[in-house]
Order: C-alpha cells, then structure tokens, then sequence
C-alpha cells in the first residue's frame, strides 16, 4: 500500500546477523567512526561462535529466549540509539561506542555454559546471569589485549541491564559512560518488547523462569496476565526515569537514517501489549491458539 510506513522487522531482520552487521557498519559510517567498524565486526563474529558453540571453553547457547537473535537486536537497538544521539549533536567518542556495542554483544553471554557444564541449560543462571557477562567480558578484553579499564567500564553499562538496580548507584568514571549504560538498557528493553514474536517468546521465557527457580510465576498464564503490568508500571518508569529518557534517542534515529518521524520500537511494543489485552480479555481458556508466530507455541 503507497504511504504505507514500514514494520520495524522490515527494516532489518535481527535474524539476518550479516543484515544486522551491514546496518551498524552503515551507522558508523554516519557517525564518521568508520575506524570502528573493524573492531564491530570481529566482536560480532566472536559472539556468533560463542553462541553456536566455536568458541573455545564453551558449549552452544540453549537458551530459547536470550538467544543470539536477542543478541543482535540489542546490538542492533544499541548502535541505533548512538546514532540517533550523534544526529542530536550529543558528542560520543569512539571508545565509548566501542563499548557500548561490545556490551551489547555480551551482556547476556553469562547464560552460556561451559563445556564441563552439562546440567540443565543456561537458564539455571537467569538470576545474576550479568555477572557472569562482566567476567566473560573481562576475559575476552584480558585475552584480546585491550585496556582493562575496559572491563570495568564495561561491567558498569551491562549493569544497567538490571531491572532491580539503580542506575544511580552505579559508579560511571564519566558523564559519557553513564549516557551509554543507559542506552544499553533501553537497547534491552526495546529489543525484546518490540519483537515482532514477543508474546510467543514469552512461553520460552516462562522455561527459563521454570528451571531458574524465579519466583512469582506459577504457570506461563500468569507470565503473560503480568505482562502488562511489567510494562505499564515498570518499564514505562525505568525509561523514563532510570534510564533517563534516552530512548528518544531512537525517533531522532529513524527521523536521520529512514526519514521517518516516529519510534518504531515505542509502535511495535504496544502493538505487543494491546494484542495480549485483547487475546486475554476475548479468548482466555484458548489464549495458547493466539500465539502463532514462528511456531514457538506448541
């Protein structure tokens, strides 16, 4: 239909990790940081084996919600948000981006056993799974020769990949470092809400929950009866105070790079949650028969 304006997931499949790479080596281009791009893309590669299990030390991710498509939407969202500060004029340093992407990459790495880890499935470290990032992170960095200021820094942006921390406890070296954990967290939060599959993704997340231990979820229909309320009472905060409002990062984003004024992300989100109001109040004894994307929901 003409003028009819594009689905975030038609823009760039997080599926498609060489669509997903293509579009940040773009962004960086944009942002005159085309020094980056090398170092974006062998991290990126690194993370693909870490998750497909060729990455020395560790088995295959097994973990059906933080998976690597996950992964690469928050890469995905990351860079977005960079780019959307840069065309604001927001000043960003090379090593700051840097990291930010390489943070994205691994804040969820934690929930990858190693190979002489053969109970269960990543799940199991659902709670404090981000400590385990940093240390994978600081590995990597030790491993690699970068600065070990690196990891450290790096351990203070997926931090603010935790929902009950405050961000303002969190010890930023600079002003920078901390606009940057911010993004990170939106990027999070954006990426898994906005999934085109968000409420089929859920049953998986209620398997994590499941085998974590995570109290509070006694059945995957109360995951999805409190999902509504995860959102309106806590992530809408979390943006906006927390995280500090940087999501708004995203429509300058999209206004520089597709011409659109609008956030895609903010769309495709309450798309999600109205759906399941509906498929919750209409339909609830079959709501199973309601989730149909990508044939998740058995």
């Amino acid at each position: 239909m003409e003028g009819r304006r594009p689905s975030l997931h038609s823009l760039v499949d997080p599926q498609d990790t060489l669509a997903v790479l293509t579009e940040a080596h773009l962004l960086l281009d944009a942002m005159d940081m085309p020094d980056l791009k090398p170092q974006a893309g062998h991290l990126y590669r690194d993370i693909i084996r870490l998750f497909h299990g060729e990455y020395p030390g560790y088995r295959a991710s097994n973990t059906k919600y933080h998976n690597l498509e996950h992964t690469s939407a928050v890469f995905l969202a990351a860079i977005r948000l960079a780019h959307g500060a840069h065309a604001e004029g927001e000043p960003l340093s090379e090593r700051g981006v840097g990291l930010l992407l390489a943070c994205a990459l691994f804040h969820d790495a934690g929930l990858i056993q190693t190979v002489d880890d053969t109970e269960g499935t990543g799940a199991k470290y659902t709670v404090g799974h981000e400590a385990r990032s940093m240390r994978m992170l600081a590995e990597y960095i030790a491993t690699h020769g970068l600065p070990e200021e690196d990891a450290r820094d790096g351990a203070h942006l997926i931090a603010c990949t935790i929902m009950d921390r405050p961000v303002a406890d969190i010890a930023f070296r600079t002003g920078e470092l901390a606009l940057l954990g911010r993004m990170l967290g939106v990027a999070d939060l954006y990426a898994q809400m906005a999934d085109r599959a968000y409420l089929e993704k859920l049953f998986l997340l209620y398997r994590e929950f499941e085998e974590a231990g995570v109290a509070g979820f006694d059945s995957e229909l109360m995951l999805l009866e409190k999902t509504e309320g995860f959102y309106e009472n806590i992530v809408k905060q979390r943006l906006a105070q927390e995280l500090g409002g940087v999501h708004r990062f995203m429509r300058s984003h999209f206004r520089a790079r597709h011409g659109l004024d609008a956030d895609p992300y903010e769309e495709a989100i309450r798309k999600n949650i109205d759906y399941l109001k509906l498929v919750l109040e209409e339909t609830r004894r079959i709501y199973r028969e309601r989730f149909r994307r990508g044939g998740i929901v058995w």
